[in-house]
């Protein structure tokens, strides 16, 4: 074969295939006998008989297979030491691809096990279960993700995708050789949920735990529940009593004897882990407004705390300089207020003849239009319900005063819901007048003036113009007068940033609770035992309000399906016998308890040593960084592990003509 590392042409497939298959019999009969040789050296030095690694490749339909050269991948590892099997499957997750790698162990006595194929967050577990359908340790198991890594990263480079699969599978080779068996973790269990929150989300999570017989501690910081919902008149789009939802629920959480309620109160400290949560609940009791405090231990906390509607601030679309400047809850309690015989709409001594509703108030909010929060950020986010809540009220007040015009405001309409788009169809057809206009060019609310230029009387003309660039209209520029106006406010998060900060809550851009993936482990938070549920997570509509309460109650029932809490062992250990006590570990750990000094006897004498918690422990590996003494190590990526790996993924396994060469890893 000519020498053609140094030209810069890339080799054609065929080119390319018979250069990586030429002599590859003699070479495979060399590996033999060096193996053979190396497993000879290690029976006579009396060491360790070679770990028996099983390799598996996975073609992932053509997503791999396409790209990466997988059996070319395949001969390529099976001459790494320590392979025993290394094999290619259309399918590794298939039933049989899970079964060939539970057969090879137990018929070919495999002690490792690397799978090459797509993210471990989809099939890590799968293959953790076939490794220990074989009669194996399931973290003698690693994972290669040549597919994201690979060849969805490479596409335009096949041959550097096969490549690099092949170094990151001597790499995964190389972990393992000096991997160890670990055991699940496993904790007591107070079968006990704290749901914090009594709006819908916390009462239909309360419900639903309670239902499958696990005791509950309800707490709401108000005096009734309901939460937000109690606010409202009818909902959409079953245009049914808000009331008569929350009076459902309620009875639910009162008549179940698994459900401890506890008004006017607050949860004020939390510390401990999944499992084992230690929390302080402070309140008022009785009529005479008692002080009372408890602690309580639970195993599940599920965050349904809500949100708030957003307040505009003073003088923001003439927000508290006009009274007739209303939020949206604002208009709804004032339409719940008035008098079924009423026969005009008045308010605050004004007749009010015409109203616009503006949608996007604290909501989509655009960098260099709309002023920052407090805090210099921006809503960005949608919030999902206002332009639903907007139609239906502009609907409610034509229907209910036929003589007022109803003007909205919107740069798009968005209903997410089911039988909501509904709403912009009846509101159109009850006379209901849709501007719109570009984000980038928002309207202005002012007040009106006369001929004299001083501000229209109240009484007799229109006190508030609205001027905008209407988009329907091609960009004409219209100013429309009107009695009053109505905000469409979007959700903020509620203010719960003790909690965040006690327990170490994720949060969002948006400033509400973070889940951990939102299609996977979509009411789960990176903290193990904490779960959300409702708008504590972001904008919802009740329905969503409630699909998301009633998955966090059977997440949280999952937690308490076992005696003891079982978690993953990746997390620290401390080797005693190197450990000097100096507390560098400790300092520089985030996780408040997870880490700390403890004094033992050694020797006679009283000393200070590290000791972790595994209930907190995260395994981040900030211990492991600091420690002068090599004492500390992170389960499953021990240091001799990373050493090990690291040495896999720079040996050199061909060279550039392509040719398989022999690794050593030893």
């Amino acid at each position: 074969m000519s020498d053609n590392r140094h030209s810069t042409a890339q080799p054609g497939k065929e080119e390319y295939e018979e250069a990586v298959l030429k002599d590859d019999a003699e070479y495979r009969q060399q590996h033999e006998t060096v193996k053979r040789q190396q497993a000879e050296e290690r029976e006579r030095a009396g060491e360790p008989a070679e770990p028996k690694v099983g390799v598996y490749i996975c073609r992932c339909g053509g997503n791999i297979s396409d790209v990466v050269d997988v059996e070319r991948v395949a001969q390529v590892v099976a001459m790494v030491p320590g392979v025993a099997v290394a094999k290619v499957h259309t399918f590794m997750c298939s039933d049989p691809g899970q079964h060939t790698i539970s057969n090879d162990i137990l018929e070919n006595g495999l002690d490792r096990v690397v799978v090459a194929s797509c993210s471990p967050f989809l099939h890590e577990q799968t293959f953790r279960g076939a490794v220990s359908r074989g009669n194996l340790n399931p973290y003698l198991y690693e994972h290669v993700n040549i597919r994201e890594q690979g060849s969805w990263a490479h596409k335009h480079d096949p041959e550097g995708a096969t490549r690099l699969a092949i170094q990151m599978i001597t790499g995964a080779v190389g972990k393992l050789r000096n991997a160890q068996p670990l055991e699940l973790i496993k904790l007591p269990n107070h079968r006990q949920a704290l749901v914090i929150g009594g709006g819908i989300a916390g009462m239909k999570t309360a419900a639903e735990l309670a239902a499958r017989g696990i005791r509950v501690l309800l707490v709401e910081s108000s005096n009734r529940l309901g939460g937000r919902l109690n606010e409202r008149g009818r909902v959409y789009p079953s245009e049914t009593m808000a009331s008569d939802l929350v009076a459902d629920l309620e009875r639910q959480v009162r008549n179940n004897g698994n459900i401890d309620i506890l008004l006017n109160s607050k949860v004020t400290v939390v510390d401990g882990f999944i499992g084992n949560f230690r929390t302080v609940i402070e309140g008022l009791i009785g009529p005479s407004g008692g002080f009372d405090k408890r602690d309580a231990l639970v195993g599940a906390i599920v965050m349904a705390t809500g949100y708030r509607p957003y307040v505009p601030r003073d003088g923001e679309f003439l927000y508290r300089q006009d009274p007739c400047v209303l939020t949206t809850p604002e208009f709804i309690q004032m339409m719940q207020n008035l008098d079924a015989g009423t026969g005009s709409l008045q308010y605050n001594r004004r007749t009010i003849r015409s109203v616009a509703f503006l949608h996007c108030v604290g909501s989509r909010q655009l960098d260099g239009v709309n002023e920052p929060q407090a805090d210099g950020t921006l809503n960005k986010y949608c919030s999902r319900t206002c332009c639903s809540t907007i139609l239906q009220q502009s609907l409610a007040l034509r229907k209910r005063f036929p003589q007022v015009h109803v003007y909205d405001f919107h740069r798009d309409i968005r209903t997410y819901g089911r039988g909501e788009e509904e709403y912009y169809t009846e509101a159109s057809k009850a006379g209901v007048v849709f501007f719109r206009y570009n984000g980038e060019d928002p309207l202005q609310v002012e007040r009106a003036t006369g001929a004299s230029g001083k501000q229209a009387p109240s009484r007799k003309e229109a006190p508030i113009t609205i001027t905008v660039k209407d988009m329907l209209t091609w960009g004409q520029e219209i100013a429309v007068p009107v009695d009053m106006v109505v905000l469409g406010v979007g959700m903020v998060p509620s203010h719960i940033e003790d909690l965040v900060d006690s327990i170490k809550l994720p949060t969002g851009e948006d400033h509400f609770l973070q889940e951990v993936h939102p299609k996977l482990r979509p009411v789960e938070v990176a903290v193990n035992g904490v779960l959300i549920a409702g708008t504590a997570q972001g904008p919802m509509n009740i329905q969503e309000t409630l699909n998301a309460a009633a998955a966090a109650a059977v997440k949280a029932a999952a937690m308490f399906a076992r005696e003891m809490v079982e978690l993953n062992p990746y997390v620290a250990s401390v080797d005693a016998s190197l450990c000097c006590g100096e507390g560098l570990c400790v300092t520089q750990c985030d996780y408040e308890g997870a880490l700390h000094l403890v004094e033992t006897e050694i020797d006679g004498q009283t000393v200070q040593r590290a000791e972790v918690n595994a209930g907190l422990c995260v395994g981040c590996g900030a211990c492991v960084a600091v420690c002068p003494h090599r004492a500390m190590e992170l389960n499953g990526w021990r240091l001799d592990q990373f050493e090990a790996m690291v040495d896999g993924l720079m040996a050199d396994t061909q060279h550039a003509d392509c040719e398989p060469q022999l690794v050593n890893l030893g």
